[in-house]
């Protein structure tokens, strides 16, 4: 059997290094979309790893029938026909553990550049930060704290249960969702502490986190979840931070949403036309930007690289 592995999207060294230990021979050369079959059959690859830029259909998956293991770096897999490469026989793994931490820590980085108008600050000092000094202080002088602060969380999976210990720890109350999670006990670990401080969360209904949090993060597979009617129903001046999916919040409501006044700041991470987002959405003041980079950390690439390398390890013993 051939030992050729297709990280089309890359894999960390020590991820790549494990797979080579183990007898595989791992190709990270990328392979643009259109030719990925043929590329897979042509070089007898057994195995091919994707993060988020490459997709794996059917098209692919009918095409390549010595395909045994399909990889996603990462949590999400809605790039990939998860069913159908299972009912085919090829193995699905994807590495949900790896990226939590780094993803929680972009959610806060995203909300204290909100509350405090760095990012727009970032914009405007540099061009009339001279000029304008007393100006931009007295815009950027009405800030808020988080402690004492509602933080809803929807999605209570790794995730989300990374963000509630930050908040918690910050002094926040957290307000949760899951339709499959109705409590969880939440370990936060404090440097120079002997153990960690054990915390049970429970869920709560949808409805009830969107009306009484003061901040709304979503951690959640994709789906429309959040439009016109569901704003209306948020606090007046509530953040809303996307760092899961393009699509969760329809951005056009959004907009208007932030317009109106109803919101006060949008965190977006993730897009709907990715990697082309709206240009009402890139200039809008309101909104803090990133580019897709949850989990680009390099302890989370580490991480993924060697969650991933020991389960195709295991799926092709």
């Amino acid at each position: 059997m051939s030992k050729k592995i297709l990280a089309n999207d890359g894999i960390d060294s020590v991820g790549k290094s494990l797979l080579e230990k183990a007898g595989f021979i791992v190709v990270t050369e990328k392979v643009p979309q259109e030719n990925i079959a043929k590329e897979i059959n042509d070089q007898g690859y057994i195995a091919l790893t994707v993060r988020s830029a490459s997709k794996v259909r059917k098209d692919i998956i009918d095409a390549c029938p010595g395909l045994k293991v399909i990889g996603r770096g990462g949590v999400g897999m809605d790039n990939i026909d998860v069913d159908y490469a299972r009912e085919k026989g090829i193995n699905v793994i994807n590495t949900p553990a790896a990226s939590s931490n780094s993803v929680a820590e972009l959610v806060f980085a995203h909300l204290f550049n909100a509350v405090r108008f760095l990012y727009d600050s970032n914009r405007q000092m540099p061009v009339s930060g001279e000029e304008k000094f007393e100006e931009l202080k007295k815009k950027y002088s009405k800030g808020v704290e988080l402690r004492g602060k509602t933080m809803g969380i929807v999605g209570f999976g790794r995730i989300g249960q990374g963000v509630a210990k930050m908040a918690l720890g910050l002094g926040m109350k957290v307000l949760t969702f899951d339709p499959f999670v109705t409590e969880a006990h939440l370990d936060i670990e404090i440097a120079g502490a002997e153990k960690p401080v054990r915390v049970a969360v429970k869920t709560f209904t949808m409805e009830k986190v969107i009306q009484n949090s003061d901040f709304i993060t979503f951690h959640v597979p994709g789906g429309k979840l959040i439009g016109k009617k569901e704003i209306e129903a948020m606090k007046s001046g509530v953040i809303l931070i996307n760092t899961a999916r393009g699509g969760v919040i329809n951005e056009q409501d959004l907009v208007e949403g932030l317009n109106s006044g109803k919101i006060s700041h949008a965190c977006l991470d993730v897009f709907d036309n990715e990697p082309k987002p709206s240009s009402a959405i890139l200039k809008n003041s309101k909104i803090s930007l990133t580019p897709h980079i949850g989990a680009a950390t390099n302890e989370a690439q580490e991480r993924i690289g060697v969650e991933l390398a020991e389960k195709i390890i295991a799926a092709l013993k």
